[in-house]
């Protein structure tokens, strides 16, 4: 069953752009988290469970999985138009930014403290996927396959993956696949 949709919508693509760049631009290190609180708390274009189900899929197609949601978000609301407005917004503005640190780093890439603090930023971005991840657990209590189940799944991942350092790929294959078709299987009339 489909979830409603949100009252809120984009009024238009320029609405989308300049939103999409806004989330570019706070996204430093990592835009998931941000990108759920407006999209989701704050602007209500998605309810949490479209959220989750349109971040699911901007995981395994490929290319950057936020990037592969503003595609879905705008096409969703204006179709093309809208799918290129929203990556556009999260490319243009950054992109210059981006350019202009790189020239920076290239500057003061052998200062210690400048590493040092990249280091330091990591554990913040990791910081920010942990908390968001968090925040979508309760939408698993909606899920098809049960909240134990769905919990199940998430603690294979994470032994596949940061245990046994097994590649992305394949558990996306193995352990995607058989999750996609038990939930298939599931809600199939």
């Amino acid at each position: 069953m489909q979830p409603s949709p949100p009252a809120a919508h984009p009024q238009s693509p320029r609405d989308l752009f300049v939103s999409f760049t806004w989330l570019a631009l706070q996204g430093f290190g990592g835009v998931l988290a941000i990108v759920q609180r407006e999209m989701v708390e704050k602007k209500k274009w998605l309810t949490p469970e479209q959220f989750l189900e349109d971040w699911a899929v901007a995981q395994v197609m490929p290319g950057p999985n936020v990037i592969n949601l503003a595609l879905m978000i705008g096409d969703r609301y204006f179709g093309l138009r809208g799918a290129l407005a929203a990556v556009a917004g999260m490319l243009t503005i950054p992109l210059v930014v981006i350019l202009a640190l790189a020239v920076l780093y290239a500057h003061y890439a052998g200062n210690p403290q400048v590493a040092a603090a990249l280091r330091g930023m990591g554990a913040v971005s990791g910081g920010l996927i942990a908390a968001t991840g968090i925040k979508l657990v309760p939408q698993l209590r909606k899920h098809p396959l049960g909240f134990t189940t769905c919990l199940v799944f998430m603690a294979l991942v994470f032994v596949a993956i940061a245990v046994l350092k097994i590649p992305l790929g394949w558990v996306l294959l193995v352990v995607g696949g058989v999750a996609c078709i038990w939930t298939w299987k599931r809600i199939a009339p």
